[in-house]
């Protein structure tokens, strides 16, 4: 089966249309970080003022090593606040760039189909077994292609889950330290 030259021009175009839909999503990815880095610097810049207020404050040991000890729960919350802020941005487009890959696949599965049917149709008499390993081969290929998807979901599952763990141990070891104090 000959492709023409609008099925040349169709594909092409559906290419630049998902390269810069994916280009679009990349940038909202970063506009999503950029903005989260300038609000956690000008939360980070406040606080750095006002700790230094209250250093200057203090008027002995005891009071520096309490107000030292106040300052590592929420500073331990914050920083698993902000990592769960950038896991979700880069979850997110990493999500956008799978859907739309997952969706090119399919299209060309699709198309690959479409040509492996034309050829089998207008394949010479007692070319079968040619047949039947071209199918064979079609069948495999979209079965590790489908394995290769549910070992992707899966570890994604697995860093989700232990990031989350992390972030808790994180969390409860500022608290632990602080109550410790």
């Amino acid at each position: 089966m000959m492709l023409t030259a609008e099925q040349i021009l169709a594909s092409h175009k559906a290419t630049v249309e998902t390269l810069f839909g994916l280009t679009n999503k990349a940038f909202e990815g970063v506009e999503k970080l950029v903005e989260l880095n300038v609000t956690a610097s000008k939360a980070a810049l406040s606080e750095a003022a006002s700790h230094s207020q209250a250093v200057l404050s203090v008027k002995d040991a005891q009071e520096l090593l309490a107000l030292q000890a106040s300052l590592l729960q929420p500073l331990a919350e914050k920083t698993a606040a902000y990592s769960r802020h950038l896991y979700d941005i880069a979850q997110g487009t990493g999500t956008e760039f799978t859907k739309a890959i997952e969706s090119q696949a399919s299209e060309a599965q699709k198309k690959i189909a479409g040509l492996v049917d034309s050829a089998v149709k207008n394949a010479p008499a007692g070319s079968e077994s040619a047949v039947a390993v071209m199918k064979s081969a079609m069948a495999t290929a979209n079965n590790a292609f489908e394995s290769v998807q549910k070992a992707v979901k899966q570890a994604s599952d697995v860093a989700e889950a232990n990031f989350k763990a992390v972030a808790t141990t994180a969390v409860n070891a500022g608290a632990a330290a602080t109550k410790k104090r």
